[in-house]
């Protein structure tokens, strides 16, 4: 049975654009790593992008958060770096216009592996959302994060969503990614 790594909005935006932050630059040898190793393995890739239109200040999102970001067909929206440069033709890619991928959720729930592990952007949001929809659709799943491979613009925030994560019986584990 193949087990799964999914790779969530490891954008851009996030990374370098307008709500980049330098952790997760660090982020990006380690993450296009570990995509190396799994498709190596022959193993599933899944990425995650974050997507929204022009009319983002008009959301609730952009109400509460009102920089533009990852807008559909900008530089901003396309993976970042090493990462991807990973992205092969075979590796499922869901968009989502909030924090949880409900396409994803539906994929999960279909769809059986040995594991699945979680890596990318931002630990608080987006990462423990979609954890947490992996978590419900597969439940008795191993479900992973990588420490080391997360990162959120607020270390004490990373520190408790990988808290929280923990108390929901997500394995979180810091993995060495060199061979």
């Amino acid at each position: 049975m193949k087990k799964c790594l999914i790779v969530v909005d490891y954008q851009n935006d996030f990374v370098s654009g307008t709500l980049g932050f330098p952790g997760a630059k660090k982020l990006d040898e380690k993450i296009s790593h570990k995509i190396k190793k799994y498709h190596q393995n022959g193993d599933d890739v899944i990425f995650t992008f974050d997507t929204h239109g022009t009319d983002y200040l008009n959301t609730r999102e952009g109400h509460y958060l009102p920089i533009e970001h990852c807008i559909k067909g900008t530089e901003g929206h396309e993976l970042y770096g090493k990462t991807g440069k990973s992205l092969r033709k075979e590796d499922r890619c869901f968009e989502k216009n909030t924090f949880g991928s409900k396409e994803l959720y539906e994929y999960l729930k279909g769809t059986m592996y040995k594991s699945m592990e979680f890596v990318g952007v931002v630990t608080d949001i987006c990462v423990i959302s979609n954890v947490i929809l992996a978590k419900t659709a597969q439940p008795e799943m191993d479900i992973l994060v990588d420490s080391s491979c997360v990162a959120s613009n607020d270390e004490a925030l990373n520190k408790a969503a990988l808290q929280v994560m923990k108390s929901m019986q997500i394995q979180v584990v810091t993995e060495d990614t060199e061979d």
